[in-house]
């Protein structure tokens, strides 16, 4: 039977996956319906508009660093279980909450701000390093939240 600890553990770790995974899912879409559009009047805007799309992606990957990392410590993968006392799972699950919700809310970010340097590609397609960086700003704060959750993680006493 699993102990309440562990269940805590395995809901931050699902948290983790799912909440960095949605975000990462609506920005790449919002990113790949401004890029159709573009793609669709000047076919040889694919490469350019595609590498902005791909930038909201990065969340779900943290999220889903996230989640492996959290199953593994608990032994779900490559050990034997630890028994967590309630006290270790809600910390467990609390340690996967930075890269929950900045992941979540980055991607969303990083979608839109990849979206509007599509349109700067649009009319100026030589800016495409400038619309890079604006989007790659956002991305600070994922890897911000990564760092917090992988380091609250590894400071748990399991």
């Amino acid at each position: 039977m699993l102990s309440t600890g562990l269940v805590y553990a395995i809901i931050g770790a699902a948290a983790a996956v799912l909440f960095a995974g949605i975000g990462s899912a609506i920005g790449v879409g919002v990113v790949g319906q401004a890029a159709a559009g573009v793609v669709a009047e000047d076919p040889d805007k694919f490469g350019s508009t595609l590498l902005l799309q791909a930038l909201p992606g990065t969340q779900g990957i943290y999220g889903m660093l996230t989640g492996f990392l959290i199953i593994w410590r608990i032994g779900l993968i490559g050990g034997s279980v630890v028994d967590l006392t309630l006290q270790q799972g809600l910390a467990v699950l609390f340690a996967a909450m930075p890269i929950a919700f900045g992941g979540l809310l980055s991607a969303i970010m990083q979608g839109r701000a990849a979206a509007s340097g599509v349109y700067m590609i649009a009319k100026r397609p030589e800016e495409v390093g400038k619309a890079i960086v604006y989007a790659v700003m956002v991305e600070t704060y994922a890897v911000l939240a990564l760092l917090m959750s992988i380091i609250t993680l590894f400071y748990i006493p399991l």
